[in-house]
Parts: structure tokens; sequence; C-alpha cells
């Protein structure tokens, strides 16, 4: 008997076994553009391992190559259990470092609505680590803002930025649930122009992965940045939180003209 293949799924591609595309990889194709087309959609429960390897007419072990090249890319999940199985993930959104955009910006790139829950908005002196990334005394005060980042009410980072209070009088009172670069451009005419970032894998504790809403010790991406307006001067300094599997960090770079 013919294995009928389920209706959310596109015709299944016929696996060329000595074609130059390794049988795994002509499978995970077949599921990305079944995922990018929507004809795979978040929350979609695929075939088990067996009707899905009787669909395609492989192996389970070329079937699990291909699911997990799909897992650590983020698009599908595999859960155990009675009611476990394999499951179409949101897809993940792109961060871009290479040009200094808020994430209000990136999220609106991406057709997504931004939110943003502020946390803790305080005044407070500058620990050390803070003052010598924006140049400034020890214990200068310093606005501290740690917001919970959404997109499309899905939480995705935590922010906690810091601001010399000397240049933003008065920034506590504003609106801090929409853009902050915007706000420190038009208000105060300091728009953040070029940034330092570097990039650290760390895991969550139990506060932060409560508000990330993911199991505590989770991988995470932490971003450290240091915005600078157009005189050079420092005006953020941020230790960003991102989840590894709603978000992946982009980077453009080019060879040198010396080498």
């Amino acid at each position: 008997m013919a294995t009928v293949v389920p209706a959310a799924l596109p015709s299944p591609p016929t696996i060329a076994r000595a074609a130059d595309l390794p049988s795994y990889q002509q499978i995970e194709r077949w599921l990305v553009e079944a995922i990018d087309s929507g004809a795979l959609a978040a929350g979609d429960r695929l075939p088990s391992e067996r009707d899905l390897a009787g669909i395609l007419q492989v192996s389970r072990m070329t079937l699990r190559q291909s699911l997990g090249a799909l897992e650590a890319r983020g698009l599908i999940a595999r859960v155990a259990g009675r009611n476990g199985g394999t499951f179409v993930q949101e897809p993940r959104i792109s961060c871009d470092l290479t040009t200094l955009a808020g994430l209000t910006e990136q999220l609106r790139r991406h057709g997504m609505k931004a939110g943003a829950e502020v946390i803790r908005a305080i005044e407070r002196p500058a620990p050390a680590i803070v003052a010598g990334a924006l140049g400034i005394g020890d214990g200068a005060p310093v606005f501290e803002i740690v917001r919970l980042r959404a997109a499309n009410t899905q939480p995705i980072a935590l922010e906690q930025s810091y601001f010399p209070a000397e240049l933003f009088p008065g920034m506590l009172g504003q609106d801090l649930e929409g853009s902050l670069y915007s706000l420190i451009e038009l208000r105060y005419g300091r728009r953040p122009i070029r940034a330092f970032e570097s990039l650290e894998a760390v895991s969550v504790d139990s506060s932060e992965a409560e508000l990330l809403e993911v199991p505590p010790g989770s991988a995470l991406m932490r971003v450290e940045r240091t915005a600078y307006a157009a005189d050079s001067v420092a005006v953020e300094y941020a230790s960003d939180l991102f989840r590894s599997d709603r978000a992946r960090i982009v980077v453009s770079s080019g060879l040198s003209e010396e080498v």
C-alpha cells in the first residue's frame, strides 16, 4: 500500500542517491522550502519518523540526519513523550549587527510587531564596567533601563541599557516602551551612529528564565554594546540577552584591501 502524504506537506521529492547533494540534505531542503512557503506553519506536527521515512522511501537513519540539521537551525523541535513529536518552530529572527538599528526597527523590517515591557527604570551610580564603557567616573549617575522585548507578543530578548544621566536629563519621565534610540535622537539630538559589540554564549538564571519563558540554564546569546554619537561620545552601554531559539545574530564582513 502506498504511503499517503499529509495534506500540509507538499509532494515529496524523489531522492536521488547518486546526486551531488546527499540524501539527507535533499530532505532538509524539501522541508525548509515547505516551511518558507507556509505549507508548514509554526506549531504544525510532522508525521512520525517511521511514516515520514516511508513517504520519502529512505532509512530512518537518513531521515534523522535531516531532522537533526533542521533542529540545529531552530526550524523544528523534537519533543519526547506520549504527546511529543516533531513540531515546526517559529522562524528565528535575524538581528543584524552590521548596521546600528534598534531592535524595534529590526523587528518591523521582519513585518513583526515589536513590544517592550519596562522591568526596571532607575537612576543609580554607574558600576565600574558601565563607567569604563561610557567614559565617565565610577559612581557617576546613570539611568538603568531593563526591558523585556517581544516579537508578536513572544519574548525574544532581555535588554539592560545604561545611559549617562548628564546627557539625557528627564529621560526616565519619557515613554520608554518605544524605540530608545529614536527617543535620544529626537529629544536629545544624540543619534547613535556606531557601536562596539561583542557576543558571548551564556546560560540563563532562574529570574531571567522566567521573564524569557525558557527553562533555567538554557543557552542564550549575550550581546554587549557601547554605542557612540557623531561626536564620539558614548551614549549607551548595554548587555542584551537573546533567546537562541528565537533569534540569530547576523554580521556582514569583507576582506581588507591589504589582504
